[in-house]
């Protein structure tokens, strides 16, 4: 008579090829197509048809803003940096500014408020990172949680400074407490 296994090695077989095939899987994923940039250079005997455009490349980190791990905020550009420590910029991203604006400066991001909440304009928004006042207005990065960016109404004074949905995500996970904000002309 042949002896049946235990079933705590059927239980242990049936692992092992599971993970077998999830680890082919991911080998055989990570083989996959990838996306990547190509540039070239446009030649003079190519038609505009067939000559790929380049992207535009994001502005580089304002000269002056600092050093290390810090948001970059600039007032003329209307655009944030999420600066790493080795000063490399990680993302870009444009902003729409409210009617009170800060000062040029360093300031630290101070309190958070992840929201939902009404904004001084009575849009509902989020991710709200606090880190100056200027005449009287808190000025604070946000989103609106619809994903609008409204102009500021006539007449309102506000601080907020907003960004689409994505923007305000991420510049929530890297401004923590304590990160510095450095705002430039």
């Amino acid at each position: 008579m042949r002896a049946v296994p235990a079933p705590k090695v059927w239980v242990t077989g049936l692992t092992v090829g599971a993970i077998a095939a999830v680890a082919v899987l991911a080998v055989q994923a990570d083989k996959g197509t990838k996306p990547h940039a190509v540039a070239a250079a446009p030649s003079s005997s190519a038609s505009a048809h067939s000559t790929p455009t380049k992207p535009k490349a994001p502005a580089a980190v304002p000269d002056g803003s600092g050093t290390g791990r810090r948001i970059v905020y600039s007032l003329g550009q209307k655009t944030v940096w999420l600066v790493d420590a080795s000063d490399a910029a990680r993302r870009t991203f444009a902003v729409w500014p409210g009617t009170v604006s800060p000062d040029p400066g360093t300031y630290s991001v101070g309190t958070r408020t992840e929201g939902p909440i009404t904004g001084s304009d009575g849009v509902k928004i989020e991710h709200v990172v606090y880190f100056s006042t200027a005449s009287g207005a808190n000025i604070a990065f946000s989103n609106a949680v619809d994903g609008s960016s409204p102009p500021p109404a006539s007449g309102t004074r506000t601080g907020g400074i907003r960004m689409k949905t994505a923007d305000g995500s991420a510049l929530w996970t890297f401004g923590t407490a304590g990160t510095k904000v450095a705002v430039v002309e």
